[in-house]
């Protein structure tokens, strides 16, 4: 699949640039990119990103403002079409399949997951928005070096720090201590492998 073409995983979207610019942007309510940050993040070019964002600020989906020569985007949280949009395109383009997507290649991983702020917020818990970093919790004994240059690179699409753990595989169902209490009687969403 070309970057022009409709994507795979939802077709419904004009093009997978266009389904990644939208998850960027309503994947975090409370962001404010600029053009320029849009384009670094979604690797799509500045033009093109110009022009997804007069669309769907057309369309409703997200306000911008200016500040001197640059132009700030964000969600626009009052869309009725806001909340099941902005789920959508976050399980198929966001946080969840940028990480997905570096985590699927490394081997020795048998379960992987976000937990703490990021799961809470994407699971509809009130707390402090933007979240600041990812956490990611890896099950099983991947090679480090590999996983964590992965993650390097998704942290640089998602302009996000990304802290990760791992533990053995089974640990979330055998393990103990405070760090186990916690990460369990939280929300998690699992990474689709």
């Amino acid at each position: 699949m070309t970057r022009g073409s409709a994507p795979s995983l939802l077709p419904i979207f004009r093009s997978q640039q266009q389904a990644e610019i939208l998850a960027l942007l309503l994947g975090d309510p409370e962001h404010e990119l600029s053009l320029t940050d849009i384009a670094a993040r979604t690797g799509t070019p500045h033009p093109s990103v110009y022009r997804e964002v007069e669309r769907a600020e057309a369309a409703g989906l997200v306000t911008s403002r200016k500040v001197g020569n640059t132009r700030l985007v964000r969600a626009n949280t009052e869309s009725a079409y806001y909340s099941g949009l902005a789920d959508v395109l976050t399980r198929a383009f966001g946080v969840p399949a940028v990480i997905a997507d570096a985590v699927r290649g490394v081997s020795g991983i048998d379960d992987a997951f976000i937990y703490g702020s990021w799961a809470a917020r994407h699971a509809g818990e009130p707390g402090i928005r933007p979240v600041g970093d990812i956490d990611v919790l890896v099950l099983g004994e991947p090679n480090r070096h590999v996983l964590y240059a992965e993650l390097a690179r998704a942290e640089e699409r998602l302009g996000r720090r990304i802290q990760v753990t791992v533990r053995r595989a089974g640990w979330l169902n055998s393990g103990t201590g405070q760090f186990h209490a916690t990460v369990t009687s939280r929300p998690l969403l699992r990474i689709d492998l």
